[in-house]
């Protein structure tokens, strides 16, 4: 048989592969959408360059194909090597279905979805073993189904761009991965906008014949399996290929430079596009936002922070009293929603330490958090900053370097940590903090002998707590103040913890028990410090990064994003309630005009105890950006949509008015013009400043 019949599974779905991304790029380019004009250049590389690109792009897809067919073989069935992959097969299965493995201890849906993996490969491993007289059937359907999966990927992918490109006129960019992000929203959103089940049902019986066809023109290959000789030889054409695939792709998207932005497009291919949006995690506020002219929106700025003077944020916050070198330490503590508080309304009693420390402290019963993740909250009390459309300024290449906490601290001659019980590569937290001027104390910086219990997020928060105390003991030895942000992780899925530690046992893997447990490790923490010489001249900070949930009725659900948050040290803050409404990115500038600092700042955030404060909060997800303000609350989203909705509070007779946080959502009657542009002005005027970088240090 000639050697090009060894390669027709890979070229049949190939040629279907580019056949159907020339279709999908020939609707595209008529589609209503496409409001654009193409000189005849621009034709030639929408399908020339593109139809390259397509083909260096399957060449990569197809690497779980050639990994399939190279490993089809007679030789791996006979004995003994047969009985010992299989017997090595049902050691794994029985291992990962009874055994205590990483699976197990992430838990949700992981476990199950590796048992039945390994558990299909061990039977159909088991099957072709040791049903001989099937052996030819059972590979032929096999083979069938793995180019049926390749097929219905390749034409609901393009369903899916025409899906993308007649609602936003692009290929796939950050709100493709924020859809894969937000799932159930998604999915909801899909089945009540589109035909599902016809367009589902269509797709499959068209798979089905495709496959049909593919099949009958390349089951030469499982018919006919080649030698190990010729696998050589179809894994170094392939190789070969791969290697000049990584090459081509991203020099062919340099190609796309036309000022027809519709032209670039096109021109692209919409998976790579959706890999870039993936790394970039950015989604451009000026692409996408509706937007204010520069100067208004600036101007618009300037009336909510009355200080400001050019084109950005600085401005020279003043204090006439002598500055405090107190030492600070700021908690920001994992998924801890308001309504775990007892002052909140919970009656599980499940933070009984926190419920007594808010007594003690300046408690803020209005605080909203910035987003819905970690890396929201922890940019919101790091950079002090609205939450820009995307991903959070962390995890985007260019967050070095950037005003934030860190650089007050330096100025006022502070040591700076950031602390972490599990491993700071997690969510690019390492790479930033350390680009901002923080000395990092990970699961990394931790001896043997320092760590009780750890599951896959990291150390328990009994460990970093102590781990913080005797890295703070040694601090203050050094005469110098200290500035530590400490990050906990026990409050998070499998929700494991010591045991004995709480009245909930480390096996009911409960919210609840994470909950009760973060609280009971942060007393451990306050009982360790309070002995120390250095906790008088200190400052604690604690709040949540985000709450525990963010799914409601609304896009935002305001309930969602309420957090408590309290700063304590009890000789120098009294205890108080602070009701107004405030941001998360406040938290730390208040902090610094608690301590008097001077400095000159470049934050959105502002110290609420000023008189030129005007309360306001700001909400987002990776795409719908928010501001509470007035008991309204106005959302941008993409396309520039605008939504508003009156904020009418659900009153709890057991609680007084400001612990109320549940609130009706119906949409504004009547538009507020003036809250639409501040909102707008929020969040253009971030954008820009991140983008033209003026928020460096």
């Amino acid at each position: 048989m000639p050697f090009q019949k060894k390669l027709s599974p890979f070229y049949n779905l190939a040629i279907l592969y580019l056949s159907i991304s020339f279709i999908l790029r020939l609707v595209l380019l008529f589609h209503p959408i496409t409001q654009s004009s193409f000189i005849f250049i621009d034709i030639i590389k929408i399908f020339a360059l593109g139809l390259v690109s397509d083909f260096f792009v399957f060449v990569v897809g197809s690497s779980f194909l050639w990994l399939y067919l190279i490993f089809i073989s007679n030789s791996k069935y006979s004995k003994p090597t047969g009985y010992i992959i299989f017997g090595g097969l049902a050691t794994l299965l029985a291992y990962v279905s009874f055994g205590n493995t990483i699976l197990n201890e992430y838990g949700g849906a992981l476990p199950q979805i590796g048992i039945s993996f390994i558990a299909i490969k061990t039977i159909l491993f088991g099957l072709l073993l040791f049903l001989p007289k099937y052996r030819s059937k059972i590979r032929f359907w096999l083979f069938s189904f793995v180019i049926f999966l390749f097929v219905v990927i390749i034409l609901q992918n393009a369903i899916s761009e025409y899906f993308f490109w007649n609602e936003f006129g692009l290929r796939y960019n950050f709100i493709a991965v924020n859809y894969l992000i937000y799932t159930n929203e998604v999915i909801g959103n899909i089945m009540q906008s589109y035909p599902v089940i016809p367009i589902f049902t269509g797709l499959f019986i068209v798979a089905g014949l495709i496959t049909y066809l593919i099949v009958k023109q390349s089951k030469n290959y499982i018919e006919n399996i080649p030698s190990f000789t010729e696998k050589i030889k179809i894994s170094g054409v392939y190789l070969s290929l791969l290697g000049i695939s990584f090459l081509a792709i991203p020099f062919l998207a340099t190609k796309e430079n036309s000022q027809n932005i519709f032209s670039n497009e096109l021109e692209a291919n919409g998976i790579y596009k959706f890999y870039l949006a993936f790394l970039n995690s950015e989604l451009d506020y000026f692409k996408f936002y509706k937007i204010l002219p520069e100067k208004e929106a600036y101007s618009l700025l300037k009336k909510e922070i009355p200080s400001l003077s050019n084109k950005n944020t600085s401005r020279l916050i003043g204090n006439n009293v002598p500055e405090l070198r107190k030492n600070v330490v700021l908690i920001t503590i994992e998924s801890l929603s308001a309504d775990f508080m007892k002052m909140d309304g919970n009656e599980q009693n499940i933070t009984p330490f926190l419920d007594s420390l808010s007594t003690k402290s300046l408690l803020f019963t209005n605080l909203y958090a910035a987003g819905n993740r970690t890396v929201r909250g922890l940019e919101a009390v790091t950079l002090c900053i609205p939450p820009t459309a995307g991903e959070s300024v962390i995890k985007r290449k260019d967050n070095k370097n950037k005003f934030c906490t860190a650089a007050i601290f330096h100025k006022k001659g502070y040591k700076v940590k950031f602390m972490y019980g599990g491993d700071a590569y997690f969510d690019n937290m390492s790479d930033f903090f350390t680009g901002n001027g923080y000395e990092i104390v990970d699961k990394k910086s931790f001896q043997p002998n320092e760590i009780s219990f750890a599951n896959i997020w990291g150390v328990c928060d009994e460990d970093m707590y102590k781990k913080a105390i005797n890295t703070m003991n040694i601090e203050a030895k050094a005469n110098k103040p200290f500035f530590n942000h400490i990050m906990t992780v026990s409050n998070h899925r499998p929700f494991t913890y010591p045991n004995h530690k709480i009245d909930i046992p480390n096996d009911s893997k409960s919210r609840e028990g994470g909950v009760k447990y973060t609280d009971f490790a942060l007393k451990q923490f306050f009982e360790m410090a309070k002995i120390e010489p250095w906790f008088k001249n200190t400052v604690f900070v604690i709040l949540a990064d985000h709450c525990a949930s963010s799914a409601g009725k609304t896009e935002l659900p305001i309930e969602k994003y309420r957090i408590p948050a309290l700063i304590y040290s009890p000789d120098f803050i009294k205890p108080q309630e602070y009701n107004e409404l405030m941001s998360q990115i406040d938290v730390m500038p208040t902090v610094f005009g608690l301590l008097h600092f001077n400095y000159q700042s470049k934050f959105f955030g502002q110290d609420v105890f000023k008189d030129d404060y005007k309360p306001r909060a700001f909400i987002a997800t990776y795409q719908d950006l928010g501001l509470i303000k007035d008991n309204i609350l106005t959302v941008l989203s993409p396309k520039q949509k605008i939504k508003q909705y009156q904020l009418e509070r659900i009153n709890n007779p057991k609680l007084k008015p400001e612990f109320q946080i549940f609130y009706n959502q119906p949409f504004l009657p009547i538009e507020r013009t003036d809250l639409v542009n501040q909102t707008i002005s929020y969040y253009q005027t971030a954008s820009d400043i991140l983008k033209k970088k003026q928020y460096e240090n």
